[in-house]
């Protein structure tokens, strides 16, 4: 569930990025990007929390090292991404 939500926030931050440059209202796009953010940190960290309770220890140390740095490297990019659109608006 996670990627689905992760793909959607960088598919609304690329929307987010076109419409700035269009000089249209990216207000919108940029709302959507970041709550898909939360919501992909949201579910990952509850997918690690099933892991946990199913005591599947292999599948946290495959998974968690790797996301984990994936995803606050994404996290980052979206709030630079959406913060740049907001703060740099064109007069």
């Amino acid at each position: 569930m996670w990627l689905f939500f992760g793909l959607g926030a960088i598919v609304f931050a690329c929307l987010n990025l076109y419409n700035f440059y269009k000089n249209r209202d990216s207000s919108l796009y940029r709302f959507i990007s970041m709550a898909l953010t939360c919501l992909t940190l949201l579910a990952f960290y509850r997918d690690a929390g099933q892991r946990v309770v199913n005591e599947d220890w292999a599948g946290l140390m495959d998974i968690l090292p790797t996301m984990s740095t994936a995803l606050l490297f994404l996290t980052l990019a979206a709030i630079v991404i959406n913060g740049f659109t907001l703060f740099m608006r064109k007069k």
